[in-house]
């Protein structure tokens, strides 16, 4: 084998986007990029390479779909025979409820935000694009940017055969040259990967919206779909996954302070039933957590029980154990002065 076709590539500007369904990487035009000569290549983990759901995202979605199922078949039945009331109604009426909510929210997005298109706000318009390729999507959704009032926030959905992404103006302001690039094409890459898993389908959401308004069963599905999300997210920027979580956890003006190592570690320090209680009802993953599973992509995001393990990345994905680090804010014996002591959280 040439030693040069070991040496990794980047894409020069204008080439065809790589690790696109049915283009072949090995005639891209490419530009050298040197390695260090102790670097190894390692194959990416199980969930660095395309991206893959969650291991409990479609079987929790069946048993919402059943359930659901069987309630409109018992809500049927009672009013069969006769038993009619207003609590029966609802259900019956949800479908055109599910619908008309979905209308009015985009046309709400197509009134108010400012569409993202080649002349306007052009790189976040070449992310989309790049993500609906590398994801095998046979359209571009639409994209918006709108007012945030100062949250960090995204949201991806659709209306009849349209899907859409909106990206709030505080985070789309961390793409700006001064702070990061890399966490709002992770963030776009998430939202779009909510499309391309089919989270934002109007049957999905009628059919699962009964479980999701119970909060454990309903908050174990979003997290699931969020894990699934974050793989489209990594995937198409795994350098995004450090800065994402720093402007969550902190802010767009901090986010390059944060010490993602030390962040991901306190997944395993923190600990305790309410830790336990606190991500059962989050319909996201615990920012803990989730910095844990973009570290870790050797397995699947944790769901319900923190993880066990201390890790570092080692490359591609892949991560090794690692003793386990004294808790992040610990000090030596007899340091803090007027015989201070730690809180003993740990």
């Amino acid at each position: 084998m040439d030693p040069a076709e070991s040496i990794p590539h980047h894409r020069l500007p204008g080439a065809p986007i790589p690790s696109v369904p049915g283009v072949d990487d090995s005639v891209l035009p490419v530009e050298p990029r040197p390695i260090g000569a102790t670097s190894v290549w390692q194959p990416p983990a199980a969930y660095a390479g395309r991206p893959r759901r969650h291991p409990w995202e479609i079987p929790v979605l069946v048993i919402a779909v059943l359930a659901a199922l069987g309630a409109y078949a018992a809500v049927i039945t009672f009013v069969a025979l006769g038993a009619i009331s207003e609590f029966l109604l609802i259900p019956l009426a949800l479908p055109i409820l599910v619908f008309l909510g979905r209308g009015v929210g985009y046309a709400s997005i197509r009134a108010n935000a400012v569409q993202i298109t080649p002349t306007q706000f052009p790189d976040a318009f070449r992310i989309v694009v790049e993500a609906s390729a590398r994801y095998g999507m046979e359209f571009v959704p639409d994209a918006y940017v709108m007012n945030g009032n100062g949250q960090l926030n995204a949201f991806a959905s659709g209306h009849g055969f349209r899907r859409y992404v909106v990206v709030y103006s505080d985070l789309f302001e961390v793409g700006g040259a001064a702070r990061s690039p890399e966490a709002l094409e992770f963030v776009i890459g998430h939202e779009i990967g909510h499309i391309a898993a089919g989270h934002t389908s109007y049957w999905r959401q009628l059919l699962s919206s009964l479980i999701m308004s119970l909060p454990i069963f309903g908050s174990l599905l979003s997290r699931a779909q969020e894990y699934t999300a974050d793989n489209y997210g990594y995937y198409s920027r795994p350098d995004g996954a450090a800065p994402m979580i720093g402007a969550l956890s902190s802010g767009k003006y901090l986010l390059s302070a944060v010490d993602f190592d030390q962040f991901a570690d306190r997944a395993v320090h923190e600990r305790g039933f309410f830790i336990w209680v606190v991500n059962l009802l989050a319909s996201h993953p615990i920012l803990t957590w989730r910095a844990a599973a973009l570290r870790d992509r050797t397995r699947s995001g944790a769901i319900l029980f923190r993880p066990r393990w201390f890790v570092r990345g080692t490359g591609s994905g892949n991560v090794a154990a690692v003793p386990a680090p004294h808790p992040p804010a610990s000090v030596a014996a007899g340091s803090l002065p007027n015989g201070l002591s730690e809180t003993g959280t740990y």
